[in-house]
């Protein structure tokens, strides 16, 4: 019950990490920047004209730290309950929806209004799980 939604924010994630360096060696190959540049964060940011793939790929490995977290937890305490399946999926299709927007138009209140409403369903998981380990 629990692993498809882990399956699918994992396969997000690894779609985004190919987004990330199919964007990045294009640029660096368009603009002739040599490795050795993007020696670290600060020389990325500061030589990188496009970065929504990498910053995208850093978003996934934030908040949906604590998804993962519920989801292990749910199937470690035994939870069986469809609500917070629903919202684990709810969540997901939320964290794709922030993805598809942060790489695509990049759209700042588009992508806010993704990240807020899946952030309020990661509550909501966290808070349905709560409920239900209190009661078990």
């Amino acid at each position: 019950m629990w692993f498809w939604p882990m399956a699918a924010m994992f396969a997000l994630t690894a779609l985004v990490w190919v987004a990330l360096y199919v964007q990045r060696f294009a640029e660096m190959r368009r603009r002739r920047i040599d490795p050795q540049q993007l020696f670290n964060r600060r020389a990325r940011v500061e030589t990188l004209q496009h970065t929504s793939a990498a910053d995208n790929f850093n978003n996934l490995l934030e908040l949906p730290t604590l998804f993962h977290v519920a989801m292990l937890a749910a199937m470690a305490l035994g939870i069986v309950d469809a609500l917070l399946q629903d919202l684990a999926f709810v969540y997901v299709g939320l964290r794709i929806a922030h993805s598809l927007i942060h790489i695509t138009y990049n759209r700042v209140v588009h992508r806010f209004i993704a990240y807020a409403l899946s952030t309020f369903a990661l509550f909501a998981i966290w808070m349905r799980l709560a409920l239900l380990a209190a009661a078990a």
